[in-house]
């Protein structure tokens, strides 16, 4: 199991990273990795590090990691670009909800909570009326029957409840 879990690290570490397009390893060492396959039959570039001298050895090694904060400050650039790439593309679904106090909403039910009781249980529970909504899209909600809550919710855990006047008619 513990072969299985080193050449899965291997993989991981040898990846390139679609947010940072570099390897982790490459990041932290600041060359490509050797991988066992070149060590029993050499590769180009293996059997050219091998015909190097010392000196030429460690000079090319040391010019690769005077290189390796440009590669890691490119790969910071990159993965903010991607972030804002990312954070664009999910904004672009995002329907923001606007609130008013005494508008009727539902909650909803998180799996663990204790009103969820099982796949046929409903997602959502209420009516609710909002009491005050704040800064940053949280809301304080009552119960139809006045008592406010002491919690706060988000508003991503509400929607409008649309209800017949005359269902309530205490709201009127």
């Amino acid at each position: 199991m513990a072969r299985e879990a080193s050449f899965a690290l291997l993989g991981y570490c040898t990846t390139i990273r679609t947010s940072t397009r570099a390897t982790p390893y490459i990041l932290v060492y600041g060359t490509e990795v050797v991988i066992p396959v070149e060590v029993e039959i050499p590769s180009l570039r293996i059997t050219k590090e091998f015909k190097l001298s010392d000196v030429e050895w460690i000079s090319t090694r040391y010019e690769q990691l005077a290189l390796i904060n440009g590669k890691r400050m490119n790969a910071i650039c990159h993965s903010q670009l991607y972030q804002n790439i990312m954070s664009r593309a999910f904004n672009k679904r995002v329907k923001p909800r606007q609130f008013a106090p005494r508008q009727l909403v539902l909650k909803k039910i998180f799996p663990h909570q204790y009103e969820a009781k099982g796949k046929f249980s409903p997602n959502w529970q209420g009516p609710y009326i909002v009491h005050r909504v704040l800064i940053g899209g949280a809301l304080i909600l009552a119960e139809m029957y006045g008592e406010i809550w002491r919690k706060q919710i988000n508003s991503y855990a509400v929607k409008r409840y649309y209800a017949r006047l005359f269902t309530f008619p205490h709201l009127m």
